[in-house]
């Protein structure tokens, strides 16, 4: 039953989430908006929240649906848990995926226990992703839409939280998202996705790091075998994988294969010496009771899943890769699947090479 159920659902001022709302209302929830105020600036004179007028574009929807808005403030947990981790991360020469740890401490942590505490029965968003009772329990699933599938992102998510949280999203084509918020009115339904993480705009990572006053002294760039080749300008300034900006001439193209932050060194190599034969991941949240041996695994948003071995090592998944995979990056997100169902995830700790006969032993 949903008629009278509260729902508070987190409004970012974007398409995604006002659709949500939306539907949510004509399914007889009663609705209440949210748009978390996180303390971005995205231009020196001027805050926002989550970019750009998002806290009118919100408040004036939940105006067109008739429901209630709140503006709660998560600046300090915005800077706390997520934009100082990822800045430590860098210095660190490990890449984190801010979004994951947005969803694991603001919206399905802080925001949904800020839900519970007001009497609201669910918390919802616009994400891409489906939420279903099975006969195992409560499961995340991966969206209708494959292209717009956020399950990587929202693998943090407590299994015991799993029955509080709505997706309304779950089913639909982003297209058929913009023909709903046409024919309703909403003000939002030509507004423009944003691609960019929301704290460093148009992706400017040596920008967000000057205006953090953060810097990385130049190094030496290294191959494998610790041979100089050139200078780097600062690790913070580096992705592994990446072949632009090294400054080096080389017979072959080079590119990033990880960082000695000791040592303050950029290690180089060619396109194959990405490839890792296998992961190590920590920092667990796993979403099905019993860890399957075969699974598939995401280590990017945007890579598709791979088949693969995994062992439980303690607090530990150890993962082969049927076939090696290309930049395996410490501090990413390993997000594993069974069909469409998230079994759960962790962050990469580190790559490793496997042998032939270790590939071969662990194909599956």
């Amino acid at each position: 039953m949903t008629a009278g159920k509260k729902v508070l659902v987190a409004m970012s001022g974007g398409v995604d989430s006002s659709v949500a709302a939306l539907l949510l209302k004509e399914a007889g929830y009663a609705v209440t908006g949210v748009t978390m105020c996180l303390g971005i600036r995205q231009e020196e004179s001027r805050a926002s929240c989550c970019g750009g007028d998002a806290i009118e574009d919100a408040r004036h929807v939940c105006g067109r649906l008739d429901v209630p808005h709140f503006v709660f403030d998560f600046a300090s947990l915005m800077e706390e848990r997520v934009i100082r981790k990822f800045t430590d991360e860098y210095l660190q020469g490990r890449t984190p995926n801010p979004c994951v740890d947005c969803n694991r401490y603001l919206k399905f942590d802080a925001l949904l226990a800020r839900a519970r505490g007001m009497g609201f029965d669910c918390l919802a968003t616009g994400h891409y992703a489906r939420i279903a009772e099975t006969p195992a329990g409560w499961g995340l699933f991966r969206a209708a839409d494959k292209n717009k599938d956020q399950t990587y992102f929202l693998y943090p998510i407590r299994k015991d939280d799993l029955s509080s949280v709505l997706f309304p999203l779950g089913e639909m084509k982003k297209e058929e998202v913009r023909i709903r918020a046409h024919k309703a009115g909403l003000p939002v339904a030509q507004k423009a996705e944003s691609q960019d993480i929301c704290f460093v705009p148009q992706g400017d990572y040596r920008q967000f790091f000057a205006q953090k006053r953060l810097a990385s002294p130049p190094g030496d760039i290294v191959d494998a075998s610790g041979r100089v080749l050139g200078r780097h300008t600062g690790i913070l300034s580096y992705t592994i994988g990446q072949r632009s900006g090294l400054g080096i001439s080389a017979p072959r193209p080079l590119y990033v294969l990880g960082f000695d932050a000791v040592g303050n060194r950029l290690v180089v190599g060619h396109k194959e010496e990405l490839l890792a034969g296998g992961l190590v991941a920590g920092d667990l949240n796993l979403l099905a009771d019993g860890f399957p041996e075969t699974a598939d695994v995401k280590i990017r948003y945007r890579k598709k899943p791979a088949p693969c071995r995994v062992v439980r090592d303690g607090e530990k998944l150890k993962v082969l890769f049927r076939e090696p995979q290309e930049s395996v990056t410490p501090g990413q997100a390993a997000v594993f699947y069974e069909g469409d169902r998230v079994l759960g995830g962790g962050v990469i700790e580190a790559a490793w090479t496997a042998s032939r006969e270790e590939r071969v032993e662990g194909t599956v």
